[in-house]
C-alpha cells in the first residue's frame, strides 16, 4: 500500500514546496559561518575574493586539531598530521594567484584514513604498530587523483585497527597506534568503525573533507553516528590500488563530508580508470559529474521504497522519530513512498570469505612495502602481541589458518553477492522504484555492502541522547548520481545536520 497524504501532510507539503521555491539557487546548508565549518563552495568564494588563502585555512585547522583533538575533549580522530601540508597549501596559493585553478578542490584540505598509501613523510599503518617504518613508495590511485585536483593532504585519520578486521571484540575507533577515537557529539558514545576517525574529524571541524574505506559498513556506520554524509560507492567505482585490503570483492574507499554536495565533489575528484584494479567498470562512468543532479526539487516524482515497519504504528516510529519525520519530508517534497520488506539473507560462510580474502590479499599488499616490521601475515601476528593492550587478534589468527582456494573463494563471494543483490533488485523491479531508503536498524545496513551496491548516509537529526540520526539512501549498481540527487533533495528540505556539542 502506498502512503497517502492526510491533512497534516498536505499542510506540510505546502510549507516544503514554498521552502523549495525559495531555495532553488541555494548551496548546501552551513549551520555556522566559522572558518572550520565553511563549505567547499564558501571556501572557494573566499579564496577567489582574496579573503582567505589555503595556507591560512590549513593553519587554522591545525590549531583547531591541536586544541580539540589532542587537548580539551581529546577526540583523537587524527593519527598523524602531514608535515608537507603547509608547503602544499603554499603551492596551491601560488597557482591561484597566477590564475591557474585546478577545480573545486584547489587548496581544499582533505584527511585520509590511515590505510591509504601516501608517498610522503606519513605512515600508512591501518593503525598497527607493526606497520610503522618506511612510508609507502607510491600514492594510492585515489591520492594521485586528489593531488592532481589540487587538494591539500592535511593528514591521516585513526580507525578501528585493520579496518575492524583485527578482532571482533575490538572497540570501535581503537587502534594500537592511534588509541581510541571519540564521538564529538557525545564523547562517551560509540563513534562506530572502522572509518571512525574520518567521520569524527569532519564532524568536529578538523577538515571539510575526509576519505574513509569500507568493506562492510565502515563508512556508513561512522557517518551515521557522527552526523556526517558518507558515500559507500559501488564496489569498483573507485580504485582500491594502494589501500590496505581485506577483500577486493567488497573493499572500497568513499567520501565523507558535512554535506551531500561536498561529498559529490570529492567523489568527482577521486574517480578515474585504474588499470591495476581488478574490477573493470563501464567506461561511461568516467564522464559522470556527480553534482549534476543536485537539485532542491530532486525528490519530485520519485518512487522510493522504505521499511514497511514504519507503515505501522508502534515501536519503530517511537524509537526513531527522526526517520519517520524524514519520510514525511520526502513525501511532502514530492516523492511517492512505497513500503517494502527487505530481508537479510544471512548468507552463510561470510566470515570464511573474509578470512580467505585477508589470507590471499594482505600478503600481496605487504609485498609492495619495504622497511616495515611486518612483511608477512605471520610477522603481523607475532608483532601485534606485545602491543595488544589487552585486545586480541582472533580475526587475523583465523585468516592465517584458513586454507585459500581461489575457485572456492570466487564462488563464495559470487553466491554472497547474488543473494544480497537479489532482494534489492526484486523491489526495484516489482515496484519500479528509483531508489530505497532505510533507517540504521534495518537489514539494508548488511545487505547493501554485501551486494556491493552503493549507499549514501545523510544526517536526519539528533536523538534524545545527543547522538546523531541518519537516513540511508541506496539503489542498484552504478546509481550514485541518482542517489546523490535524492539525498541532496532530502538534505535541502530537512536541514537536519548539527554541529557537535562535545558533550561528556
Amino acid at each position: 500500500m502506498e502512503v497517502t497524504l492526510n491533512g497534516r501532510m498536505k499542510w506540510l507539503a505546502r510549507c516544503v514546496l514554498l521552502l523549495i521555491a525559495g531555495t532553488v539557487h541555494a548551496q548546501t546548508p552551513a549551520p555556522e559561518s566559522r572558518l572550520e565549518y565553511l563549505s567547499v563552495d564558501q571556501i572557494n568564494q573566499q579564496m577567489d575574493g582574496k579573503q582567505l588563502t589555503a595556507v591560512r585555512l590549513v593553519q587554522h585547522l591545525q590549531h583547531r586539531i591541536a586544541a580539540l583533538d589532542k587537548q580539551g575533549p581529546m577526540i583523537n580522530a587524527i593519527i598523524e598530521l602531514n608535515p608537507d601540508a603547509l608547503a602544499m597549501a603554499e603551492a596551491m596559493d601560488r597557482e591561484r594567484k597566477a590564475g591557474y585553478i585546478r577545480g573545486p578542490l584547489h587548496g581544499i584540505p582533505v584527511l585520509l584514513k590511515d590505510n591509504i598509501d601516501t608517498s610522503d613523510q606519513m605512515q600508512t599503518s591501518a593503525g598497527s604498530l607493526a606497520m610503522v617504518g618506511t612510508p609507502a613508495a607510491q600514492d594510492a590511485f585515489i591520492v594521485q587523483r586528489l593531488r592532481a585536483a589540487g587538494a591539500v593532504i592535511l593528514g591521516k585519520t585513526n580507525l578501528s585497527e585493520w579496518a575492524n578486521f583485527r578482532d571482533p571484540g575490538l572497540p570501535s575507533g581503537w587502534s594500537g597506534r592511534g588509541g581510541q577515537t571519540k564521538n564529538p557529539h557525545v564523547l562517551s558514545a560509540d563513534p562506530c568503525g572502522s572509518s571512525s576517525g574520518s567521520a569524527a574529524a569532519v564532524a568536529a571541524g578538523f577538515a571539510p573533507l575526509a576519505v574513509g574505506t569500507e568493506t562492510a559498513g565502515s563508512i556508513i556506520c561512522p557517518a551515521s553516528l557522527n552526523g556526517v554524509v558518507g558515500i559507500k560507492p559501488t564496489v569498483g567505482l573507485l580504485s582500491r590500488s594502494g589501500i590496505i585490503p581485506v577483500t577486493h570483492k567488497l573493499d572500497t574507499p568513499g567520501p565523507m563530508a558535512r554535506t551531500v554536495r561536498e561529498a559529490a565533489l570529492l567523489l568527482n575528484a577521486m574517480t578515474g580508470t585504474d588499470p591495476a584494479d581488478p574490477i573493470k567498470k563501464p567506461q561511461w562512468l568516467d564522464a559522470v559529474d556527480y553534482t549534476a543532479l543536485l537539485r532542491p526539487d530532486a525528490l519530485v516524482g520519485q518512487r522510493i521504497g522504505y521499511p514497511a515497519k514504519f507503515d505501522r504504528s508502534g515501536a519503530p516510529m517511537l524509537t526513531d522519530p527522526q526517520f519517520s519525520k524524514a519520510l514525511e519530508l520526502m513525501q511532502a517534497a514530492g516523492a511517492t513512498l512505497i513500503p517494502v520488506e527487505l530481508n537479510d539473507p544471512l548468507s552463510e560462510q561470510v566470515e570464511e570469505a573474509f578470512h580467505m580474502g585477508i589470507k590471499h590479499e594482505l600478503p600481496r599488499y605487504l609485498a609492495t612495502r619495504t622497511g616495515i616490521p611486518a612483511q608477512t601475515l605471520e610477522d603481523l601476528l607475532l608483532l601485534n602481541t606485545p602491543n595488544a593492550e589487552g585486545h586480541n587478534q582472533d580475526t587475523l589468527i583465523a585468516a592465517s589458518k584458513v586454507v585459500f582456494d581461489e575457485q572456492t573463494y570466487n564462488k563464495l563471494w559470487q553466491k554472497i553477492q547474488i543473494e544480497n543483490a537479489a532482494g534489492i533488485d526484486n523491489w526495484l523491479s516489482t515496484h519500479q522504484l528509483d531508489a530505497l531508503v532505510s533507517d540504521v536498524e534495518s537489514p539494508a545496513m548488511n545487505v547493501v555492502p554485501l551486494a556491493g551496491y552503493p549507499g549514501i548516509m545523510v544526517p536526519s537529526g539528533i536523538a534524545e541522547d545527543g547522538v546523531p540520526t541518519s537516513v540511508f539512501f541506496y539503489g542498484p549498481r552504478w546509481s550514485e548520481a541518482r542517489l546523490l540527487g535524492l539525498a541532496y533533495g532530502y538534505e535541502q528540505v530537512s536541514q537536519a545536520r548539527r554541529v557537535p556539542a562535545f558533550k561528556p
